[in-house]
Order: structure tokens, then C-alpha cells, then sequence
């Protein structure tokens, strides 16, 4: 009989052969040539994958502690997944930050492109990508046939990506400008024709997607924005893997909210005396001084973040494995959403963690809310959890080490903001009001995330629009304005949190946890209480649902 790491082991390369595109993101090599089956038979078939393995899971007695704490985190984790599934929620699964449309454009970022073998993955890729689209295509049909659509306003959205990587909305396709680093030169051949072929193949393939979400699909998709209570809970589970009172939650996201506010208030005096968070936000857009003017800078300046943060904790505040000594700032193509975001280092580190940072149109860059961002998604943020799991190879199983809950992981990544104030690298009041308005955003994202999917209403204690139900120009409106961002940004926002139900909420819901885990440690430990220590001691569990996130950590720490 397999133990628990042996069938997480299988359990990942069968899901890698399953869902090839998730593979790369992910990190897991070998499966860089070949697509996933997007129509409705590829998801039965992962979802067949998923109840063999629990089975198997029940009927093996876990012997070692690290045997009970793998099939706890694979369980949950695999229930939760089922029942979307089971709820049908693959058909609608149309989103402006990881639809599978994205994953396939996506996953080609994360492909080496080094040797005439990823060249000719890449090439093989290209050419299955518009099979790919059309098996997403089929499992769209089928919602429609079921009535189960998204709304409009995301249909729209990601019809409007699907044209900007087809070159269809302006300028090359994203496709053609993936090749021109191999060349098209006569000694090149072969390959590079079959790249040329792969790549009109698959920009069209984006143009015909387009053409469909807007003529078939958005005409039979909801004018209504939110997901309703049943959907929401079962995301609320996938994301933070425990189930929450959302009126509590609701409730809660106001008075951090207005917490946070009070706090902006103060430090907006500090950087200049006297001015609301508004007029100092103002001030630190517009002041060339402050700022950093061109892509190319801006990426080296953020690369520079990210180094001196990680030589400074390493030894200190955490160990850092030299493994995952090493980060890469990129800026990834036009046409996806806003936000920065992270990836993980391949599974065997010949690819490094990397983090990406949009930059749209812009060319100049303020400095004050980047860096708190930086420490949320480098160091000691995403790179350094995300990273030292994967280095964990004895003591966790393979699905922990490649496995992201977002509770967990966005939470974490929320509390090093944090952690990086309260060890004083946010002393200049600029960068203490970004990670501020950074901690705005996350608690702006609670309200409107709940309020938009659940119907809530604006509280009593609202000067303007109290009393009335969010809407989408509701949204936008509020958090352009309470979270300090521009228009654009919280657009492209509040569109991403109306296709990922409780996926926003998990960076404050998930920070909450932390803290309440750390005083929890502190609590049971009194003077004797280390924070590397705990550190080290909670980021070895590797990711787990917030629902074990306390309990774990205290017997880890026993």
C-alpha cells in the first residue's frame, strides 16, 4: 500500500499530465509541450482524479506526524476543489486574472527560452493553443445550455484581453512578439517557420475567442454583478480553507478600514503638515523627485528592493535556504490585470521566483506605495514562503510544497508588510503611508468583495451612500477614492473581484489569522517567545487551510 507521500506524489504528476498549463505555473517540469484540456470532459476528468485520490487518502494510515499533516492539507484542499466542481463552477470560470484563456497566454512567460529544445516546446505549444481555446469554448457552451453564464461586464473584459494578445486591438500580437527573439533568419529553418505558423495560428485563435464572448457569449450572460451567498461560501472555502461568518467578516472589514483611515490621517501630516492622505497622496504622485522615470529603471530599482531585503533578513529575522537566494523582477505584457503579482521557482530551481509589476502605459513611477508591495511580494513576502516550502523536500510532501491557499499565502504575504514596519524599514512616512494604503486597499477589498457578492448594504456610518447596495460604479467610486488608487487600477480591481468570489477578502482574512497566531504563540510562551523562531516554525508547515493555521503552529512550536 502507497503511504500519504507517495500518493501526493502521483497525485501531482497526474494532475501536471492532466492540466499541463497549471504545471508551468506551478513550476513542475516535463509537461511544458502540452496543453490542458479545457472542454467539459478534461474537467470531469480532474475531478475523477481528485475523488480516486481521496479515497486513497482515507484508506492509508498516516504513521509519522508529517504523514497526518499531508493528508489533513491534501484532504481539505481536495474537497474543497470537488465541490466546485460539483457545483458546476468550471463553466463559469471567466475571469480577468487566471481564466484559462490567461493560462495559456500566460504560461508561455514562464517557458525557458534558452535552447533549441524550448524553442521547439514553445513551437509545439503554439500550435495546440488553439485546441486549448476551443475546449474552453465548449465548457463556455455548455454553461450557456445549463444557464449557468458570468456577467456581462466580465465577458466584455476578457474579450477585450483576448484582443489585445491577438493584436487584433492595435499593434502585433502578443504571439508574434513571443517568437522574434528566436529569429527567423534562413539558418534558423524549420523551427522557425513552424513558430511563424504557430503563432498566426494562435493569434487568430484569440481573435475568433474574442468575436465569441462578444457575439454569443455576453448576449446570453447576466447583467447582475455577484456570485450569491451558496457560491460564495464554497469559494470563500477554496480560497481561505474555513468557513466565516460573512456578516462578521463584513463588519470587521469597516472597522479596519476606518482604523487603518486614522492612521493615514496621521502620517499624511507627518510628510506634509496639516494635508488629508488625499492632498499627501497628491503630492508624492506628482513630485518628479519621488519617483522613478523609465521602465527599465523602475525595474532595476525594484530589483535592487528586492535583493537588499533579502540580504538583510537572511540570519536574522529567517534563515533563507541559498536555493531561493536569488530573485527576478520582470514586467509581463500589456492586457492582463494591474496588480503585481509573484511566481514560484520551478520545482527544481532551474527557474527562479520572480515577481511582475504591470506598468501599462505609465513611464514615470512614485516610489512611496511600491515598496511595501515589494516586501509583499518578494521578501519576506511570497518569494520567501512560497520558496523555502519548495526547498522542504523531506519534510513535506510533494502537493505541499507546490500547493497556494490563498488565505494562507496572501495572508502571510499581508502580515510581512506589516512585519517590515514594525522592524523599521517603513520609517520614511512615504513608505509607511504606501504600506498603509496598501493595508486600505486589502481592508477596501473585504467590503466590497462581500458587499457586491452578498448584497450587503453601506453602513450607518458612512457619510456618503449609507444605506444603499453596492454596485459596480459604486465600487470603483468607493475605492478609487478610500484605497488611494486611480481610477484604471480600481477598475481593472473591482472586475477581478467580480469573477473571483472571496479571492479578495483572503490577503486581510489571511493577515488576520497571522496575527491572531502570533498572539496566540506569544500568549502560550510568554518571555520565551522567539519570532524567528516562530517564523521558521510556521513557514515549515508549508501552506495549510487558516482553519489549522493556530492549531498547527502550537503543536509545531510544543
Amino acid at each position: 500500500m502507497a503511504n500519504v507521500f507517495e500518493i501526493a506524489d502521483a497525485y501531482v504528476e497526474e494532475s501536471a499530465r492532466l492540466d499541463p498549463y497549471d504545471a508551468t505555473l506551478e513550476g513542475i517540469p516535463g509537461y511544458d509541450d502540452q496543453i490542458t484540456d479545457y472542454s467539459p470532459q478534461g474537467a470531469a476528468a480532474r475531478a475523477e482524479h481528485d475523488r480516486r485520490t481521496l479515497r486513497a487518502l482515507e484508506a492509508t494510515p498516516a504513521s509519522e506526524a508529517k504523514d497526518r499533516l499531508a493528508r489533513e492539507v491534501m484532504t481539505e484542499r481536495l474537497n474543497a476543489r470537488l465541490a466546485l466542481f460539483l457545483n458546476a463552477e468550471h463553466l463559469v470560470d471567466l475571469n480577468v486574472l487566471r481564466p484559462p484563456s490567461g493560462s495559456i497566454r500566460q504560461a508561455f512567460d514562464l517557458m525557458p527560452k534558452e535552447s533549441e529544445t524550448d524553442w521547439q516546446s514553445i513551437a509545439r505549444r503554439l500550435r495546440q493553443a488553439p485546441q486549448a481555446l476551443h475546449g474552453f469554448r465548449e465548457t463556455l457552451d455548455e454553461g450557456i445550455r445549463q444557464g449557468r453564464v458570468t456577467t456581462k461586464r466580465i465577458a466584455v473584459a476578457v474579450a477585450e484581453q483576448a484582443e489585445t494578445w491577438s493584436g487584433n486591438g492595435g499593434g502585433s500580437s502578443f504571439f508574434h512578439r513571443l517568437i522574434e527573439p528566436y529569429g527567423a533568419g534562413p539558418q534558423n529553418g524549420a523551427l522557425a517557420t513552424d513558430l511563424a505558423i504557430g503563432a498566426d495560428a494562435t493569434a487568430a485563435a484569440y481573435a475568433d475567442f474574442a468575436v465569441y464572448l462578444r457575439n454569443v457569449y455576453t448576449p446570453m450572460a447576466v447583467e447582475r454583478d455577484g456570485s450569491g451567498p451558496e457560491r460564495y461560501l464554497l469559494h470563500c472555502r477554496q480560497y481561505n480553507g474555513c468557513d466565516l461568518d460573512l456578516r462578521e467578516t463584513y463588519d470587521w472589514g469597516w472597522q479596519e478600514l476606518y482604523r487603518i483611515e486614522a492612521e493615514m490621517r496621521r502620517t499624511a501630516d507627518r510628510i506634509a503638515p496639516g494635508a488629508t492622505p488625499q492632498e499627501a497622496v497628491q503630492i508624492l504622485n506628482t513630485d518628479p523627485a519621488r519617483a522613478i522615470d523609465g521602465v527599465d529603471a523602475y525595474r532595476d530599482w525594484l530589483q535592487q528592493l528586492h535583493d537588499q531585503a533579502l540580504a538583510d533578513m537572511d540570519g536574522v529575522h529567517f534563515d533563507v535556504p541559498d536555493r531561493i537566494k536569488n530573485i527576478e523582477v520582470l514586467i509581463p505584457p500589456a492586457g492582463g490585470a494591474l496588480a503585481p503579482y509573484y511566481t514560484p521557482p520551478s520545482e527544481d530551481f532551474a527557474s527562479p521566483g520572480r515577481t511582475w509589476w504591470p506598468v501599462a502605459s505609465s513611464s514615470r513611477f512614485p516610489r512611496w506605495d511600491r515598496v511595501s508591495i515589494a516586501y509583499h511580494e518578494g521578501v519576506p513576502g511570497h518569494h520567501l514562503q512560497v520558496g523555502a516550502v519548495r526547498c522542504l523536500k523531506e519534510a513535506l510532501s510533494r502537493y505541499q510544497q507546490v500547493a497556494f491557499i490563498s488565505g494562507h499565502g496572501e495572508g502571510w504575504a499581508l502580515y510581512s508588510e506589516r512585519l517590515m514596519g514594525e522592524l523599521g524599514y517603513l520609517e520614511n512616512p512615504e513608505y509607511y503611508l504606501g504600506m498603509l494604503s496598501a493595508q486600505a486597499l486589502r481592508a477596501v477589498r473585504v467590503v466590497v468583495d462581500l458587499g457586491l457578492h452578498l448584497g450587503f448594504t453601506l453602513p450607518a456610518s458612512e457619510t456618503e451612500h449609507a444605506g444603499e447596495a453596492w454596485t459596480y460604479d459604486l465600487a470603483v467610486e468607493f475605492a478609487t477614492k478610500r484605497a488611494n488608487q486611480t481610477e484604471a487600477f480600481m477598475k481593472s480591481e473591482v472586475l477581478r473581484y467580480l469573477g473571483w468570489p472571496a479571492q479578495a477578502i483572503s490577503y486581510k482574512v489571511g493577515e488576520r489569522a497571522w496575527l491572531d497566531t502570533r498572539s496566540a504563540v506569544k500568549a502560550a510562551q510568554g518571555a520565551a517567545f522567539d519570532l524567528k523562531r516562530f517564523h521558521s516554525a510556521a513557514i515549515s508547515l508549508g501552506p495549510v487551510g487558516l482553519a489549522l493555521l493556530e492549531p498547527e503552529v502550537l503543536r509545531a512550536l510544543q
